[in-house]
């Protein structure tokens, strides 16, 4: 059985696409015991564990043992998790806007929330070592879904997501009509539509700080480009979702670079940072 790091990323069939943006899997026989911090980026996701669950910290410092079937919703803040075994997994990422119907809640009732999905998952059983079926055995579950509750999209909350993840303008609306369409998107995506844009803003230099060998300064520049005034204006979101500052981000990634290239740390997925 290999030892290595797996990590795989499939499309949705076109029949959920409009709801989901990507199927990925994770394994990690050996994983590293360290820490790992996870930034907003956006997009609820589903997640089943096949192999051992992820500790969490709670904001008592106390670890607890996620579900091995869970929602995450929108994030505002960051969390922290741990392997506390061999780990394997299937997600789904949804678009910001995707998940309302197969939650069948507002979303802002699952936003910072971990929900416990075990239930929704019986029956799904992806087999392990086998990636494609793994992401096979959670689509055909949405799938299935998708049929009996008949899922849409607002395309009015959809426009305003896409106009954001193209870092475009928003819709100019009058009073009463930019109301109602942020009551429909808190519903849809779960948080304001000026938080979304924050959250955007800033995994676009997150993103790049994360590029396996950015430029020095790259991200900065990158801040720049992205909308923000100045460093201490992007500092500041770096410690509101990632809980510390840009140049102390910058000065992680540098130790963990090292780390990797002296083959001491193992990089958890993608999307844990």
């Amino acid at each position: 059985m290999s030892t290595e790091d797996r990590y795989a990323e499939f499309p949705p069939p076109p029949s959920l696409a409009p709801w989901v943006k990507v199927v990925w899997t994770y394994a990690s026989p050996e994983p590293s015991d360290t820490v790992q911090r996870i930034a907003p980026d956006g997009c609820p996701e589903l997640i089943l564990d096949i192999g051992a669950p992820y500790e969490e910290q709670g904001p008592n410092g106390v670890w607890s043992l996620q579900p091995r079937a869970l929602f995450a919703g929108q994030m505002t803040r960051p969390i922290a998790i741990r392997p506390v075994g061999p780990v394997e997994l299937v997600a789904v990422r949804f678009h910001p806007d995707g998940a309302r119907d197969w939650l069948d809640a507002s979303l802002s009732t699952a936003t910072d929330q971990r929900l416990d999905m075990v239930a929704r998952l019986v029956g799904v059983a992806p087999p392990a070592g086998d990636p494609e079926a793994q992401a096979k055995a959670m689509t055909d579950r949405l799938e299935a879904l998708r049929l009996q509750q008949g899922w849409t999209v607002d395309p009015v909350v959809r426009a305003e997501v896409e106009a954001m993840m193209d870092d475009a303008p928003a819709a100019v609306r009058a009073p009463a009509g930019q109301r109602a369409m942020q009551r429909r998107f808190l519903d849809r995506v779960g948080v304001s539509p000026r938080m979304l844009r924050s959250v955007l803003r800033f995994r676009r230099v997150f993103d790049h700080a994360l590029e396996p060998t950015p430029e020095a300064g790259g991200w900065l520049e990158a801040g720049l480009g992205a909308g923000y005034f100045d460093q201490p204006q992007m500092a500041r979101d770096f410690r509101r979702f990632l809980g510390c500052t840009a140049t102390e981000w910058a000065r992680e990634q540098v130790e963990l670079a090292r780390a990797i290239a002296s083959q001491t740390y193992k990089p958890g997925p993608p999307h844990l940072a």
